[in-house]
C-alpha cells in the first residue's frame, strides 16, 4: 500500500521548474480556479433562468448575449488607455467584487418578484462592463507574474484551472439549480468571487507606471491603435478570431434552447452535460502547450477552429433522442477543446509581440476588434433560431467556422508561426509608435 502511494506521489509531483512552484503564480492560479467554479454557475443559471423561468424567445436570448457583449464595443478602447496608466491588480480585484455584487442581485430580484428579462439584460450589461476592464487587467497581471517565454505554458495552466472548474462546476451547478432554483444558485457564485478576490489581495507584483499628461489621452489611444495596425500578425489574428467569435455567438445563443426545447433536457441534465465541456478543456489544457510546441502556435490555433466547427455541425445534424443527447455532449467537448487551443495561442501570441507599456492598449484594442462581429453573430443566431430553426443557427455557425479553418490554414502569417515571436527592441518600437501619432 505504501509503495502504491509513493508511486502516485512521484507521478503527480511537480517538476523542479514548474510554474506552480512559484508562490505568486500559484496564488493567481488558485484565484482563477475558484472564480471559474463560480463562473460555471453563472454560465448555466443566467440563460436557464431566461429560457425556463422567464420563457425567453430566441430573439430575447440573442439580446441577452448582446447586452453582455455591448460594453466591450463601447468601452474597450478607452479602457486600454486607462489601464496603461493605473495598477492592474487592484482593478482585477475590484472586478471580482463587482461581479459578486451584480450576480447577487438576481436572486434578490427573484425573491422580491421583480425579476424580468429587463433585469437580466441590465445584469448582463454590468457583467460585460466589468469583464471589459477587469478581464483585460487580469491578462496583463499574468505578464507581470510570468516571463514572456513561458506565456503559452502559463495560459495552458490557467486553462487547466478553468477546465477543472468546468468538469466539476456544471454538475454542481445543475444540482444547485435543481435544489435551489437557477436564481438562488447565483449566490454561490457571489461567495466564490469574494474568495477569489481575497486570494488576489495576497499577490504582490512590481509595476512601473508611465506618467500620463493631462492632454495625452487621445495621443495614447492613437498609439495603441497604430501599434496594432502596424503589426500584421495582430491584424491577421484579430480578423480570424473575430470571425470565429461571430460563429461562436451565433451558436451560443441557441445552444441551451436546443437542448431544453428540442432534446427535452431538464436543467439538471443540461448541467450534467456541461461536464463534457470541462472534459474537453481539461484534455486540451493538458495537451495545449505540447501541441503548440509541436505544431507551432499558428497551426494549433487553426486546430481549435476545426474542433469547434465539428462540434456545431454535429449538433446541427443530431436527431432527437438519445443520439441527439450524445451529440450535444460531444459538441460541448469539442467546443471546450477547440476554445482552449484557440485562446492559449491567440493570447500568448499577441502578448509576446507587445512591449509592456502598450499591453493595456493592445489588449483592449484586440478584444474590441475580435468582439465587433460578436453582436451581429448573437443577433443573427437569435433571428435564425426564431424565424428559421434552431438547427439553422447551429448549422450556420458550424459551416462558417469550418470555412474559417480552411482559410486560416492557408494564411502564411498563421501557418508560418511555429514558435512565439519576441518583442523587437521594445523601447525603440514604442518610441516610434508614439512619434508616429504625435
Amino acid at each position: 500500500m505504501r509503495s502504491w502511494w509513493m508511486a502516485l506521489r512521484a507521478r503527480i509531483r511537480l517538476a523542479p521548474d514548474d510554474l506552480l512552484r512559484d508562490p505568486t503564480y500559484r496564488r493567481l492560479w488558485s484565484s482563477i480556479l475558484i472564480s471559474s467554479l463560480g463562473t460555471q454557475v453563472t454560465l448555466l443559471a443566467v440563460p436557464l433562468t431566461a429560457a425556463v423561468l422567464l420563457h425567453a424567445s430566441p430573439t430575447q436570448m440573442g439580446w441577452l448575449t448582446t447586452m453582455e457583449l455591448l460594453p466591450f464595443l463601447l468601452f474597450s478602447l478607452p479602457t486600454g488607455v486607462w489601464l496603461d496608466r493605473v495598477r492592474k491588480l487592484p482593478v482585477y480585484i475590484a472586478g471580482e467584487l463587482s461581479l459578486a455584487l451584480v450576480v447577487a442581485t438576481v436572486p434578490l430580484a427573484w425573491w422580491l418578484g421583480w425579476l424580468q428579462m429587463g433585469w437580466l439584460y441590465a445584469v448582463a450589461f454590468v457583467i460585460g462592463a466589468v469583464n471589459t476592464t477587469a478581464g483585460s487587467a487580469s491578462q496583463i497581471v499574468l505578464t507581470q507574474v510570468v516571463e514572456r517565454d513561458r506565456l503559452v505554458e502559463a495560459h495552458a495552466k490557467n486553462a487547466l484551472a478553468n477546465s477543472g472548474a468546468e468538469v466539476a462546476g456544471p454538475a454542481v451547478a445543475g444540482a444547485l439549480i435543481r435544489a435551489l432554483g437557477a436564481p438562488l444558485a447565483l449566490l454561490v457564485n457571489a461567495v466564490l468571487l469574494i474568495g477569489s478576490a481575497a486570494i488576489l489581495r495576497l499577490i504582490r507584483v512590481q509595476e512601473t507606471l508611465r506618467p500620463a499628461q493631462a492632454d495625452s489621452f487621445w495621443r495614447d489611444l492613437r498609439a495603441g491603435l497604430s501599434f496594432v495596425r502596424q503589426q500584421r500578425l495582430l491584424v491577421t489574428l484579430a480578423a480570424c478570431v473575430g470571425a470565429w467569435q461571430l460563429s461562436n455567438q451565433c451558436a451560443n445563443v441557441v445552444q441551451i434552447l436546443f437542448a431544453t426545447r428540442r432534446l427535452g433536457l431538464s436543467e439538471q441534465a443540461v448541467g450534467l452535460s456541461y461536464v463534457a465541456l470541462g472534459a474537453g478543456t481539461v484534455t486540451a489544457s493538458l495537451l495545449g502547450d505540447r501541441l503548440s510546441r509541436r505544431l507551432g502556435p499558428g497551426p494549433a490555433l487553426v486546430t481549435g477552429f476545426a474542433c469547434t466547427a465539428a462540434g456545431w455541425l454535429l449538433l446541427a445534424l443530431a436527431p432527437v433522442g438519445p443520439l441527439g443527447v450524445a451529440a450535444f455532449v460531444a459538441c460541448l467537448s469539442l467546443f471546450g477543446a477547440g476554445a482552449i487551443f484557440i485562446f492559449i495561442n491567440f493570447i500568448a501570441l499577441r502578448q509576446a509581440v507587445t512591449p509592456e507599456p502598450l499591453l493595456g492598449r493592445m489588449t483592449s484594442v484586440m478584444r474590441w476588434l475580435i468582439l465587433l462581429p460578436s453582436v451581429p453573430g448573437a443577433m443573427l443566431g437569435g433571428w435564425l433560431g426564431e424565424h428559421v430553426s434552431l438547427r439553422a443557427a447551429l448549422g450556420f455557425a458550424g459551416a462558417s467556422c469550418a470555412l474559417l479553418a480552411l482559410v486560416a490554414w492557408r494564411l502564411p502569417r498563421i501557418q508560418a508561426v511555429r514558435e512565439l515571436p519576441s518583442v523587437d527592441s521594445p523601447a525603440r518600437r514604442l518610441e516610434a509608435v508614439d512619434e508616429g501619432v504625435a
